[in-house]
């Protein structure tokens, strides 16, 4: 995978715990669809100053980012303004967005506040949303969507078929695999200068290791690898040898 996807998840309220963040799990889930895999998520609040820096960086950056939220047009949604000012630009009725709108309010008056549904960063495109037909925006690989996972992610799902199909790699091809290992010396201090040279000799497979604990006591440690089946074969099997040598116990994790 040579791009990097990211996802912002915007709102006071989630960082208050008054709602549950609904997005990171599915993001998650529609790039593994596709054979991708989310590498960052960040949790902002309706913070403008905040956002703006936030966009600034992630843009400067060059990940494809996915950004739930804010894109309203009450007082408390900021996305609109602080991506304008990371770019440097002044907002504008967006014409492709403001014929979408006149086809979601067909025979009703658009007034000012409706127009401020369309009032976005000069120079962005639209996302189109199949729900409601009133989109977001794109720009730099950034993707500013509503919050309403209803509304977002289909949205998100559209703008990975359509813009990052070449990316995409069958589920297929893609295996974990992982060994619980217990005995004195299974952890993962002990076992740094393995993981360090599996890291190295295999650097297209991502690497793992996961501590388990029951209160105080360490139960296990899951150290295992994933991408291409083989691979992970041959770098479990490595694996496999060196942890026996040092007299750890190990199963195949179920």
């Amino acid at each position: 995978m040579s791009r990097t996807f990211g996802a912002i998840v915007i709102g006071d309220e989630i960082l208050s715990g008054k709602r549950q963040d609904k997005h990171f799990a599915k993001i998650a889930e529609l790039l593994g669809a596709r054979g991708l895999r989310l590498s960052w998520v960040e949790y902002l609040g309706d913070d403008r100053e905040r956002l703006a820096a936030t966009f600034k960086r992630t843009m400067a950056a060059g990940d494809v980012v996915f950004s739930c939220g804010g894109i309203g047009n009450t007082p408390d949604d900021h996305t609109r303004q602080a991506v304008a000012m990371a770019l440097g630009v002044g907002l504008e009725l967006h014409p492709e967005g403001y014929e979408e709108l006149k086809v979601r309010f067909a025979n009703e008056e658009i007034t000012d506040k409706r127009k401020l549904l369309v009032t976005f960063p000069q120079g962005v495109q639209i996302v189109p949303n199949p729900f409601n037909r009133i989109p977001g925006f794109m720009t730099h690989e950034h993707y500013f969507v509503p919050g309403f996972p209803q509304m977002a992610h289909p949205m998100i799902e559209w703008a990975l078929d359509t813009f990052y199909r070449q990316e995409f790699q069958a589920v297929a091809d893609t295996v974990e695999k992982a060994f619980l290992l217990t005995g004195p010396t299974a952890y993962e201090s002990a076992l740094l200068d393995l993981m360090e040279r599996i890291v190295a000799d295999y650097p297209s497979l991502r690497l793992f290791s996961l501590p388990s604990l029951v209160g105080k006591e360490r139960r296990h440690l899951e150290l295992g690898v994933e991408g291409a089946p083989a691979l992970v074969e041959r770098a479990m099997e490595e694996i496999r040898i060196e942890v026996e040598k040092r007299g750890i116990n190990w199963v195949w994790r179920p």
